[in-house]
């Protein structure tokens, strides 16, 4: 039996969308990629969001059977209100992904989590055969960190010892990412911290680095993947 509920029917992104044509350009590309049978993972973001709009109406217009792996519980209501059907890496492995970025450096490695979803995200990218990520020009950078610090999950009652850790590495600045629309600070999809931290520089083995941090679930560092990127266009 199927659900009617209003509280996913009457669902609306949260935020204002910056760019939105040049998402929705690229929303349009990511949807055209669509072929029947696709098991397709889906990121988190306005730009995601945008693009499983557009899937969504193909799905629909066309009649194809499509099932979608989503990273957040966001866009899992989002499925659910656009009649995707949702399904988990217990039973399938995705044919593609495709998801956002917050830095995009030269050899394409990335950092993500700023909307808190990174181990899901990463657990996608590393079982999933085609990875795009779509960014716009103000995502490239030079070196990672340039803009952003590094998102890292951390099970609560580890924060001490991982602060210590962390710092060790070189941790320049490290704070409990706060939350919007509730006291305290944010708390992730598996019930953990997310912490930020800012790294003069960011090495290639940080990523394995900071995950062998005992207490660290997952960074928002994605180092050496095999991914496509998709440039947004700011006009």
């Amino acid at each position: 039996m199927n659900w009617n509920s209003n509280l996913i029917n009457n669902l609306e992104w949260a935020d204002k969308i910056i760019n939105i044509e040049g998402k929705q350009k690229v929303a349009a590309e990511i949807a055209a990629k669509v072929k029947d049978g696709d098991i397709i993972g889906v990121g988190s973001g306005s730009t995601s969001y945008l693009a499983l709009v557009a899937i969504a109406q193909r799905v629909k217009d066309e009649k194809l059977n499509v099932k979608a792996i989503p990273t957040s519980v966001e866009l899992s209501m989002f499925c659910a209100k656009l009649g995707l059907p949702v399904t988990t890496l217990y039973e399938y492995k995705p044919d593609w992904l495709f998801d956002g970025a917050d830095e995009v450096d030269p050899d394409k490695s990335l950092i993500k989590g700023r909307g808190g979803a990174m181990f899901k995200e990463k657990l996608l990218i590393s079982s999933s055969a085609v990875s795009y990520i779509i960014v716009d020009e103000s995502k490239m950078v030079d070196k990672l960190g340039s803009k952003f610090p590094v998102p890292i999950e951390v099970f609560p009652q580890a924060l001490p010892y991982v602060e210590k850790e962390l710092k060790s590495l070189g941790a320049t600045e490290l704070t409990i990412r706060p939350a919007k629309g509730k006291d305290g600070p944010i708390i992730s999809e598996n019930g953990n911290l997310v912490l930020d931290a800012k790294f003069a520089e960011i090495g290639k083995s940080f990523e394995r680095d900071i995950k062998s941090i005992t207490g660290v679930i997952e960074s928002g560092l994605f180092i050496g993947f095999d991914v496509n990127i998709i440039m947004a266009s700011n006009t």
